[in-house]
């Protein structure tokens, strides 16, 4: 057997104690890990030695990275095999209702314009239609001049009366009664905000009946209309107070705003501007309705958005009753 000669130059700081290599040799085979304190040049001569030299064929090294990235890029899928990316859903917010922000009552009153808003509008398309009417019309003197009378007798017929001014006293006063009655007997919690308001006109309308009767005029019994609207506020007060709140506040908002003011005009042209009673107050009636109104809010916080754009329902349903009331003083 002939002697070979090898030389190997290692360095160490290329291998660390987890560095392995593989020794073959012809008779055998075997794996070591190298010491450092081992010289790392070695020769031998053919002459003096004749012993088989092994060869250095592998070097594994674990923390070596191109070994690790490579390894790591076979193993990973392809790209058009991934899931595609989870996008995430939008929240949707809901848009806020005009007075939302500043609490139920404020909602109710946008509510209010609108419909007054509506009102107008149908009372001006309907005078245009007969300024249209009446520019475009042949007709003769004669017939202008029944024209004429018909519309003085429309005028007249605007003008109030006093047993149509009764007629809205008496059914007032079965409304306010009614709703003053519930708040005062009801077991709810809620219902106690609104007793000792102040607000109350039960006693106002009952003074002026009385004192109406005494003029020789005749008590009417009150309308259908208003028994079943009275009769639909009992219900709201026992199966949903909310509505019942609602109409509460409309109800008092109605005759302040409108329902005093044209008793006493009424006052002015058929009682020679006597004082009624239902035009009296403890205080400032402005503030007596705010304080009213914040209560309602506070309330209003804790009701559904269901809830509430029932009650905005029910805002057009109280002021369509209370302003059948308030036309019976100029109804015959």
């Amino acid at each position: 057997m002939k002697a070979h000669t090898a030389s190997a130059m290692v360095n160490l700081q290329m291998f660390t104690h987890s560095s392995h290599f593989s020794i073959h040799h012809r008779f055998f085979s075997t794996t070591t890990t190298p010491n450092p304190q081992l010289s790392l040049t070695t020769s031998y001569s053919t002459k003096s030695i004749r012993v088989p030299f092994p060869v250095l064929s592998c070097c594994l090294n674990s923390t070596t990275e191109a070994s690790t990235i490579s390894s790591s890029q076979d193993e990973s899928p392809p790209l058009h095999n991934l899931p595609p990316p989870v996008k995430k859903k939008r929240k949707a917010y809901r848009r806020l209702r005009p007075g939302e922000a500043q609490g139920i009552s404020e909602e109710m009153r946008f509510v209010a314009m609108k419909l007054r808003e509506k009102k107008l509008k149908l009372k001006t398309d309907k005078s245009d239609e007969s300024d249209r009417d009446s520019d475009g019309s042949t007709e003769d003197d004669g017939d202008n001049d029944n024209d004429n009378d018909s519309d003085n007798d429309d005028d007249q017929s605007w003008e109030p009366e006093i047993d149509g001014f009764l007629r809205y006293l008496v059914d007032s006063k079965l409304v306010f009664s009614t709703i003053e009655r519930m708040v005062d007997e009801s077991q709810d919690v809620s219902f106690a905000y609104f007793r000792n308001t102040g607000l109350e006109r039960t006693e106002s309308f009952e003074k002026d009946i009385e004192w109406l009767g005494q003029q020789n005029v005749t008590i009417p019994e009150p309308l259908f209309t208003s028994k079943k609207y009275v009769k639909y506020l009992e219900e709201l007060a026992a199966q949903s107070p909310p509505l019942f709140f609602c109409h509460l506040y409309n109800i008092y908002f109605s005759h302040i705003a409108g329902g005093q003011v044209i008793a006493r005009k009424v006052s002015e042209k058929l009682l020679e501007g006597k004082e009624l009673e239902i035009c009296k107050w403890p205080g400032d009636p402005e503030e007596l309705l705010k304080g009213m109104r914040d209560k309602l809010n506070a309330l209003g916080q804790h009701w559904s958005r269901d809830e509430k754009n029932k009650c905005l329902k029910e805002t057009s349903k109280c002021f369509m009753y209370m302003g059948t009331i308030i036309r019976l003083i100029i109804m015959r």
